[in-house]
């Protein structure tokens, strides 16, 4: 994965900017622990997003769609799912045993090989090109659909590495539209007020803040200006709930159950978030580019990600969030049923899968199959265009009747020649 695409690119606002921002607004009282109470709120109405992104590309040999004991298929067995007939990698024990409640799809053939190309393509659906930059999946989401009541950002993302304000995301949508990114699962460095600024004085610094974002408002773009203002609103909301970034209010058996390690520590932030009222969350494993090594590498990946993947989806269960929260688990590709002579897979969008759950789907079924050698789609291959009808349908979007407005240019939010999975909507 080139560094480059995990940094956040400063637009209209930098990483410093939004940052100072942050710590310019007043502390509020820190919120209560997500209880049960806010779950039951959330799942009667609001429409949530969980979105797991496996940078570099996970192995679809070595997770939903093994092929053991073929030329290509590698050392690991096949199991049973609690599904009769569904096999899935040795590898996933977790999901397994909870593949009732999920979705795989196996009919994924894309067209980008390279990682440059294909993390933006995929993110975007590939929508004809008109010559504008779309937006990822999770911007789109927080336009469409908005914030949840809890007036949480739309749209965070927790990852490795930076924080901050991530407009790149949003596309022509403007900055208003872009992540949060929490870097390693912290909260922004200076969201607090410091403690040496009296709240008498925090008080007189928003009433000047407030009139130099007027005068700002009067030089600037519109996007400019709307994404200054929401970025205050969105520091405010965290600013109350800083409480989801402490780690001493997390029960233990939550930490063991979804693991110590970073993308385990990611998820269960995710899953708070969600209870939270957090619109869309999209939290990143990095690692998975296994052109050597294959299969160590996946020996090590896969467990941890199914440890931590599997209690998200046993959590959401239990919580009866999973019916409003649709969880996602892809990347930009899969991997090359042949192995290389570095015992690694290469890059591979011909033919690989993905798995889904939650909100507008069936549940416990497959789509799509490849070939016996997992060299391609056996028949009715899907391009990212159709997931992105599915995932609109499921939050219930209709892609044929809504659009875009980029300033009165309509425009289509999901490729015009593509179409839903009818087979795992609900």
């Amino acid at each position: 994965m080139n560094p480059s695409l995990c940094i956040p690119h400063e637009h209209a606002l930098s990483r410093r900017q939004w940052l100072g921002h942050a710590g310019a607004l007043g502390a509020g009282a820190m919120g209560a622990l997500t209880h049960p109470a806010m779950a039951e709120k959330l799942k009667e109405k609001e429409k949530q997003v969980l979105f797991v992104w496996l940078d570099g590309g996970m192995s679809q040999l070595e997770s939903w769609d093994p092929k053991p004991n073929t030329t290509f298929g590698g050392p690991f067995r096949s199991i049973p799912t609690k599904v009769p007939g569904i096999h899935v990698s040795e590898l996933l024990q977790g999901s397994a045993k909870l593949m009732d409640k999920l979705v795989i799809v196996r009919s994924l053939s894309t067209q980008d090989n390279s990682h440059s190309a294909g993390v933006d393509r995929i993110q975007r659906g590939d929508p004809k090109n008109r010559g504008v930059t779309y937006p990822f999946f999770g911007s789109a989401v927080a336009k469409l659909l908005g914030p949840c009541s809890s007036k949480m950002p739309p749209y965070v993302w927790v990852k490795p590495m930076s924080s901050g304000f991530i407009a790149k995301d949003a596309g022509f949508l403007g900055p208003k539209y872009g992540a949060i990114a929490f870097g390693d699962g912290k909260p922004p460095e200076n969201l607090l007020r410091p403690k040496s600024l009296a709240p008498d004085e925090d008080l007189l610094r928003g009433e000047l803040l407030a009139k130099l974002e007027e005068r700002y408002r009067k030089n600037r773009f519109k996007e400019n200006s709307e994404a200054s203002s929401a970025v205050f609103d969105m520091a405010a909301q965290l600013q109350k709930r800083i409480d989801l970034f402490d780690p001493a209010t997390l029960p233990k058996r939550d930490v063991e159950r979804y693991g110590t390690f970073d993308f385990g520590r990611h998820m269960l932030l995710s899953r708070r978030m969600l209870e939270a009222g957090v619109r869309f969350v999209k939290v990143t494993s990095y690692g998975w580019d296994t052109h050597g090594d294959n299969f160590n590498g996946h020996l090590s990946l896969v467990p941890k990600f199914d440890k931590a993947f599997s209690a998200m989806i046993e959590d959401l269960s239990e919580r009866g969030m999973l019916d409003n929260v649709l969880v996602i688990v892809m990347a930009e590709f899969g991997r090359t049923p042949r192995i290389n002579g570095h015992l690694g897979r290469d890059h591979w969008p011909e033919a690989w899968s993905l798995a889904m759950a939650g909100s507008g789907l069936k549940k416990g079924i497959v789509s799509g199959k490849t070939n016996a050698l997992g060299t391609e789609v056996a028949n009715d291959p899907h391009d990212i265009g159709h997931l992105f009808h599915t995932w609109f349908r499921a939050l219930g979007i209709n892609p044929k009747e809504t659009e875009y407005d980029n300033q009165g240019q309509p425009l289509p939010i999901a490729h015009e020649d593509c179409k839903a999975l009818e087979d795992v909507l609900a």
